[in-house]
């Protein structure tokens, strides 16, 4: 199956498709014996290259390494797994992938912080078949994909804002909240992150109920708000929106506990899950 974007232009899953093929016809590989070598699935990998299925970036970078390739095939996933989001996400996708300084405050885990176990459950709704299951799998890749810009260098600078809530609400195994509490203490850490925990002594809020909001700013000083709730999501550039949701956001940050304080807190609510 090759995907088409405007009718005319390959998309970037059929084009890393197309790449993947070649790399292997000139190596003079079959399929059969990529899977042999790599260790992967000859049906995964002859669905990767028809474009029917998006991998993880673990992937890309196991077959950069057979073939030799650089980091080609991670830069092409990277384009690619935009295809696994909607449309209207797109243009946020790729705001958020260049920024310089992203601001987040969630009301649960956001996304940039999920674990892989953890990102699946929150995915994966009521979905039983075969084509759901695969369909989560994808986003699931997409939503880790996002989650190389903290690893960029130079990286970004990010600060989170997470309500006491997400802290609480559990995941259903016990293992995969451990690793997620885990994950963003280990996360917190970071010389370029900063998390902060909005606690439950913070009251009433004026974003509270709104779902979350993330502001982006450019190398060129040029800066973006978007707000998410439910399933739909806006994405703002009139410089006296965008002022008024930094204005928002400065004022949940002066409620939120201090990042030395929310290190501590975090790693309190693991203690106490463990426990």
């Amino acid at each position: 199956m090759t995907e088409k974007v405007d009718g005319q232009h390959e998309s970037g899953r059929a084009v890393l498709g197309r790449t993947l093929r070649f790399l292997r016809e000139k190596e003079g590989k079959s399929l059969g014996q990529l899977a042999d070598e790599s260790g992967y699935d000859k049906s995964y990998l002859c669905r990767l290259e028809s474009g029917e299925r998006l991998s993880k970036v673990t992937v890309m970078e196991d077959l950069d390494g057979y073939y030799g390739s650089g980091d080609l095939l991670v830069s092409l996933w990277k384009m690619a797994r935009i295809d696994a989001f909607k449309d209207k996400y797109k243009e946020y996708m790729r705001l958020e992938a260049a920024a310089r300084i992203i601001r987040v405050y969630a009301p649960n885990i956001p996304g940039l912080l999920q674990t892989e176990d953890f990102a699946r459950e929150v995915l994966s709704g009521h979905g039983t078949t075969e084509q759901e299951r695969e369909a989560v799998e994808e986003q699931v890749a997409a939503r880790l994909g996002r989650q190389l810009l903290l690893r960029k260098n130079p990286a970004p600078s990010v600060r989170f804002i997470i309500d006491e809530l997400a802290l609480r609400r559990t995941s259903a195994s016990t293992e995969t909240w451990a690793d997620q509490l885990t994950h963003i203490e280990a996360v917190a850490r970071s010389p370029h992150v900063n998390i902060q925990v909005l606690p439950f002594s913070a009251g009433v809020h004026h974003l509270m109920g709104k779902g979350s909001l993330t502001l982006l700013q450019q190398a060129d000083g040029s800066s973006v708000a978007y707000t998410e709730g439910g399933s739909s999501g806006v994405l703002m550039d009139d410089p006296e929106d965008v002022l008024r949701h930094c204005l928002s956001y400065d004022r949940l940050r002066d409620l939120a506990l201090v990042p030395s304080d929310s290190l501590t807190f975090i790693r309190d609510v693991l203690e106490e899950h463990r426990s």
